[in-house]
């Protein structure tokens, strides 16, 4: 084993770094399965359902997000997986064994909340950071492996016949076999390409770069499409896209209005709390659904409602125009020809 100075060892220097990582992969097992139960569908707080948040503006993931929130077996397989290699990658970056496999772990974690969940954050961009600082800090402790506080060093010391491959000095610690002239290089390369990334993202995400700020997080938006009358039926998507994840969009209005602006149809915040649930046809996991006050549209919820009413029989061909109000007052309307 190479001797290495203790204020020379990157992996020790590292060791803060390496323990606080860990344990924010490792809490997330953590909380999903020992303080709460995060992984159940019938229960409050089921992970597929944030899960769900993150569809409306993911970045390049979005096909798959779709894929599986369309689909609760293998959305609630996925999960269950996520946390299980969560809690594994957490556990072992925290006692340092196989350092550099977890790293890229970690790596792959993290770039997986950035692009799904980056655009989310009311305060402080939350997941957009948490996203970009666990790439880099996977970059860096893949380069640094475990220094002396750690499995890998342990194994290393006591020449275990695993260490004396050469392949573990990419799956764990010690110095990485790359050449003297090349390792700053890839070093500058590594650390600009995520630099780049982080920049890209923030860009995107936030408009933090150039141009106007924005936040997707702080008011909620809805998009209506489809809108089709016929015979005694109104029927509409509803997809809401914007806002804050903590909680859903409070809707207390749906009205529709002729090319005169007079009301053929108003469902009131009364109506609204006592709307049927046929009148609701979820698409993905996270719902749409009546409650004491008001319709409430989740984060990411998409789903069909059927209006039937008298009113909607023999109407005139024209322009008619659907609008939704949420309770801030902020409404979203859409036009239908018939």
């Amino acid at each position: 084993m190479q001797h290495i100075s203790v204020k020379n060892d990157a992996g020790l220097l590292a060791l803060a770094t390496r323990l606080v990582i860990g344990w924010t992969y490792f809490s997330a097992f953590w909380r999903r399965t020992i303080l709460a139960d995060k992984l159940d569908p019938e229960l409050a707080g089921y992970i597929g359902e944030k899960f769900n948040h993150f569809l409306p503006n993911a970045l390049g993931i979005k096909p798959i997000i779709l894929y599986l929130v369309e689909n609760p077996d293998i959305l609630w397989i996925s999960m269950v997986l996520f946390t299980i290699i969560e809690g594994i990658v957490g556990l072992l970056i925290i006692f340092g064994l196989f350092t550099r496999l977890m790293s890229i772990g970690v790596f792959g974690l993290a770039m997986g909340i950035l692009l799904g969940s980056g655009w989310i954050g009311t305060t402080c961009l939350d997941e957009w950071q948490i996203g970009v600082l666990g790439i880099a800090t996977g970059f860096v402790l893949f380069l640094t492996g475990s220094g002396r506080y750690s499995l890998d060093r342990y194994m290393m010391k006591n020449n275990y016949a695993i260490t004396k491959k050469k392949s573990f000095a990419w799956l764990g610690s010690g110095v990485l076999p790359i050449k003297e002239n090349i390792f700053p290089k890839v070093v500058l390369i590594g650390s600009l390409c995520i630099l780049g990334m982080t920049l890209m993202t923030n860009q995107v995400f936030h408009g933090g770069l150039w141009g106007t700020l924005h936040n997707k997080s702080v008011k909620p938006k809805l998009e209506i499409t489809e809108g089709v009358i016929a015979n005694n039926t109104l029927s509409f998507d509803v997809f809401r896209t914007e806002g804050a994840d903590v909680y859903g969009s409070w809707v207390i209005g749906i009205e529709l209005y002729d090319q005169q602006n007079n009301a053929i149809l108003t469902y009131s915040q009364e109506d609204l709390a006592f709307l049927p649930k046929e009148s609701i046809s979820n698409y993905y996991i996270a719902k749409i659904k009546s409650a004491k006050h008001s319709l409430i549209v989740p984060l990411g919820a998409k789903a069909k409602i059927n209006l039937q009413h008298d009113n909607l029989k023999n109407l005139k061909k024209g322009t008619y125009t659907i609008k939704i109000t949420d309770i801030s007052g902020v409404y979203w309307e859409h036009h239908i020809e018939i």
